[in-house]
């Protein structure tokens, strides 16, 4: 029973801090300033690129090295194809909706697909814990920490920009929030089919950075660097170490 009740706090773990950092637009002020748009833009910029690297590039290298295929083959392709497949996703959404679906909503679209894989990785976790591997439960504890503690800038990054937009802050915070429940479903998936799920790891992590890099070269660091350069620049670089501060550390 106690096993159990371990690997639901593991599965719920990210998901709770994703929330946790939507829940920052209720703390700022004056978020609708240009000058605080553009330093949350920039942070939210950097806090994406970081997360690209560190918790989804450089696992997936160091997976792909494991497989059959050249290490650097699956993360440069999926990179690559998720950059590809997410412009390709817009341009479908604006046909049908005959608008584009927005910086924010590409935002939100591409921190969702980058928590997918998380929890995937932390479902994998949970499957050596429930197999009873040595060790197992520890890991996977200290991994759904050192994740959630990475969700807290990145639901952030969803939801400031909303309100920035004018969004009422219940609904940025909701779309913070909703952006991190595809983690617990991707952990149950993984926890159902480990075996399968751990070879497609490389493929499915790369994809969602790819995700990542578009829409921050796309939208988030132009906006952040049209009016005032040196803010724009030092603000994407602040939000980069703090994220990169997160995964080194943890």
């Amino acid at each position: 029973m106690e096993q159990l009740l371990l690997i639901t706090a593991v599965l719920l773990l990210p998901t709770f801090c994703t929330t946790a950092g939507a829940a920052s637009v209720f703390l700022l002020r004056r978020t609708e300033e240009p000058a605080t748009r553009r330093m949350l833009c920039g942070m939210a910029a950097g806090i994406m690129l970081a997360a690209s690297v560190w918790s989804l590039l450089l696992p997936a290298i160091e997976r792909a090295e494991q497989g059959p295929l050249p290490a650097w083959l699956p993360p440069a392709l999926g990179l690559l194809l998720g950059a590809v497949g997410l412009l390709r996703l817009e341009a479908l959404a604006g046909r049908l909706l005959k608008a584009g679906p927005g910086r924010c909503g590409r935002v939100v679209l591409a921190v969702t697909l980058h928590n997918l894989p998380e929890g995937m990785v932390v479902g994998l976790a949970a499957a050596l814990a429930l197999r009873g591997e040595p060790d197992a439960i520890s890991g996977a504890l200290a991994l759904a920490l050192g994740i959630g503690l990475q969700n807290i800038p990145e639901g952030a990054a969803v939801s400031l920009p909303l309100v920035q937009e004018g969004k009422p802050k219940r609904r940025a915070f909701a779309a913070g929030a909703a952006s991190g429940l595809v983690e617990p479903l991707g952990a149950l998936l993984a926890l159902l089919l480990a075996g399968w799920v751990s070879a497609a790891l490389p493929w499915l992590m790369s994809l969602a950075a790819g995700c990542m890099v578009c829409v921050t070269a796309q939208e988030m660091i132009p906006e952040a660097v049209e009016a005032d350069e040196p803010a724009g620049v030092i603000s994407v670089v602040a939000g980069f170490a703090l994220m990169m501060a997160l995964d080194v550390a943890l």
